[in-house]
């Protein structure tokens, strides 16, 4: 779609992350082709956003942007797109925006490349066993016996991915160089589909059984809440490792800490519900598992990726040219 002469293009989310992501001179690559309006939107009711609404052809939006729901649109009358900066644009959107027509571009694929490389990297180790041997080795200050290195290692290990999502299929993709058997759990990618990522479908419970990892990338819908219960975990494998990087509220906490407790499997959680853990937690206490701090997605220069990213879809967009990272309106349930 094409935009008028010199469109106007007004940021929408928190004052520090525009600071973060667009400040330094970053939007000047924008400036060509739009007019930059002055200011951030913190809250579409707050002073100064509605002019900027009426103003506006694009809404370059980020994290801590406000709901945009149908008031909004009907203070803004020129928007054609909405260009977010960040993830997930499902909170953020009410079901009256997708209805509009207007068009919605998000870089949650920018943001599963890190997501997926953190999998790789904790698919790699953990196969390996790094961590509870170098945990060893500084408790003994020795080099462990031969024994401890029994099925250590990555070949021809198999990796169970939960879904064929964005991150899903990126985890896929990362693992292809490597000499492991990786199999995908999905309902709504078919075989051949999940063949070309270089995977085997299967069924969860199959999944759950016969793999090395599971590595879980659901989207969190009302049918996946919980859906990793305390009869998956059971059929996980021993020595095997069990990855969270999705949504918390997608893993039974109370079914994994009964599980986890048998120290059959290791367990390494990016994300939980809710978060941070409690400090009583009984996860923080267990020494098979790992929880780091929501760290996979987009840190450090990785927002810059997502940055550039909406800028070129913007410029994509008053060119005429067909945006790369477009959510289509019939896939709105699916979002992560």
């Amino acid at each position: 779609m094409g935009i008028a002469e010199r469109p106007r293009v007004a940021l929408a989310m928190g004052e520090a992350v525009a600071e973060r992501q667009f400040g330094g001179g970053r939007l000047d690559r924008l400036r060509d082709n739009v007019e930059v309006l002055p200011g951030v939107i913190t809250d579409f009711a707050g002073p100064g956003a509605r002019q900027l609404l009426a103003e506006a052809d694009i809404l370059l939006t980020g994290w801590s942007c406000p709901r945009i729901d149908g008031s909004v649109l009907e203070a803004a009358p020129r928007l054609r797109a909405v260009v977010h900066a960040a993830g997930t644009v499902k909170a953020m959107l009410a079901d009256e925006v997708w209805d509009s027509g207007l068009l919605v571009c998000s870089m949650a694929e920018l943001n599963a490349l890190p997501v997926a490389e953190f999998v790789l990297a904790m698919i790699l180790l953990e196969n390996k066993r790094v961590l509870p041997i170098t945990a060893e080795h500084r408790r003994t200050r020795r080099f462990p016996a031969e024994a401890v290195y029994a099925g250590a290692g990555n070949y021809r290990k198999r990796i169970g991915l939960i879904s064929a999502s964005k991150v899903g299929r990126r985890v896929a993709e990362l693992l292809q160089p490597f000499e492991l058997d990786v199999v995908i759990a999905d309902p709504y990618c078919g075989a051949v589909e999940v063949e070309a990522l270089g995977a085997t479908k299967i069924e969860l419970e199959d999944l759950f059984a016969t793999s090395d990892i599971v590595s879980l990338h659901a989207p969190l819908l009302p049918q996946t809440i919980g859906m990793i219960n305390s009869d998956l975990l059971a059929r996980i494998k021993d020595g095997a490792t069990f990855i969270s990087t999705a949504r918390g509220k997608i893993v039974d906490h109370d079914a994994l800490i009964g599980q986890a407790r048998t120290g059959r499997f290791r367990v390494l959680l990016d994300v939980t519900d809710p978060e941070p853990l409690p400090a009583d937690s009984a996860l923080w206490d267990l020494e098979n598992v790992v929880i780091t701090p929501h760290l996979a997605g987009s840190k450090g220069v990785e927002l810059d990726r997502m940055a550039d990213g909406a800028i070129s879809e913007i410029n994509r967009i008053v060119a005429g040219e067909e945006p790369l990272f477009r959510v289509p309106p019939e896939r709105r349930d699916l979002l992560a």
